[in-house]
């Protein structure tokens, strides 16, 4: 063996360890359209197993969404040597094994070997990418929304105050006979708009999380009883199942019971004068989880999919911010997480989970 093969099969030695060890899927066809290559990171992204693939019509794991003239397309430049794809770079929807498709960058080579000619296609997967993208965008739009909230609270607040300070007075007058209803439409109308703005504030407004070690079950029972006597009003069966021993969490105390009570009366509202809820709490390894379960009507996928929509709401006096607010103060926290489930005719269940601290006390953050 001379020097010259010896380097040539070091050579491609290494751009095979190269192309296997890629991060980026590299799917290579001949003439006729077969794979002849398919590495690691294809399997990977694509969910298909090399030995699946390869010596397979590339049709097999073309998405719908891929171009459909693609054989024409080699054919053309295998006829012609020109093609509009060939050295460039595209996003595509490709489509997995299982049928999901997934945002991609695609580009395409060609190679020509003792007269043949050998395309390949280096596909990234940009699901990572667009999700931090899409937070991006939303901070944004958050920020920009925020910055609107504060100044129209700021117009807004006082004279609402005034309004509802003078409705009250009115209210609580000898006088206001038979205004009387109309004033106390003016009261609640106002109780109702400063409620709006206090949420719109915690919504849209950055604030401070104040977190110290809290015991979750210690939070979740008083949750229990500033609920109860409404409950029992209603006629609604309230079950408490907490985990044994105390649930160390690090989190803000004040707001993680907003969340809770804002969780509970959605399930009130939903249950209406019957049904049950189940609220409780369970160590899952390094995680706990509080989970409110209600039998109510549940939610249709159109619903469901809309449901953390700001201002969308079913309810008739609903602001639409409670679901959302609550799922932003969740994740907020570090490592916690929200998750909401809800079919039609079977009710909802809501899941809180937190990394669970260890019984030593240790150093207290806030």
């Amino acid at each position: 063996m001379d020097e010259i093969e010896r380097r040539n099969q070091r050579e491609v030695a290494i751009l095979k360890g190269a192309i296997e060890s890629a991060n980026e899927a590299f799917v290579t066809i001949g003439e006729d359209h077969r794979v002849l290559l398919f590495n690691q990171a294809a399997e990977k992204i694509l969910g298909y197993r090399a030995d699946e693939v390869i010596g397979q019509d590339l049709s097999l794991i073309l998405g719908p969404n891929c171009p459909r003239n693609h054989r024409a397309s080699v054919d053309r430049y295998i006829a012609t040597g020109q093609g509009t794809q060939i050295g460039h770079e595209t996003e595509l929807l490709p489509a997995r094994k299982n049928g999901q498709t997934f945002p991609a960058s695609i580009s395409f080579s060609v190679a020509r070997v003792d007269g043949r000619m050998f395309f390949t296609a280096i596909i990234r997967d940009l699901t990572e990418k667009k999700a931090y993208e899409a937070k991006i965008m939303q901070a944004e739009r958050l920020a920009a929304l925020g910055q609107l909230v504060a100044e129209v609270s700021h117009e807004i607040k006082n004279p609402l105050m005034m309004i509802g300070g003078f409705a009250r007075q009115l209210l609580k007058s000898p006088q206001q006979g038979k205004d009387q209803t109309k004033i106390e439409v003016i009261v609640a109308e106002v109780g109702r708009l400063e409620g709006l703005l206090k949420e719109l504030n915690e919504f849209y407004l950055p604030r401070k999380v104040n977190l110290e070690r809290l015991d979750l079950n210690a939070l979740v029972r008083e949750a229990r009883d500033l609920t109860g006597d409404l409950c029992e009003k209603q006629g609604i069966a309230f079950d408490l199942r907490l985990a044994e021993g105390p649930l160390l969490v690090l989190g803000d105390p004040d707001r993680l019971k907003q969340v809770m009570l804002n969780l509970i009366k959605n399930s009130i509202e939903a249950l209406g004068n019957q049904g049950a809820l189940t609220l409780e709490t369970v160590r899952l390894g390094n995680r706990v989880e509080v989970r409110l379960t209600d039998n109510g009507p549940g939610m249709s996928p159109e619903i469901l999919a809309q449901i953390f929509d700001p201002f969308f709401t079913t309810k008739k006096t609903g602001t639409g911010l409670g679901l959302p607010l609550s799922k932003k103060i969740i994740e907020e926290h570090e490592g916690a997480s929200f998750a909401l489930e809800s079919r039609e005719g079977q009710g909802t269940t809501v899941r809180v989970s937190m990394p669970a601290l260890p019984a030593d006390p240790g150093p207290t953050k806030g």
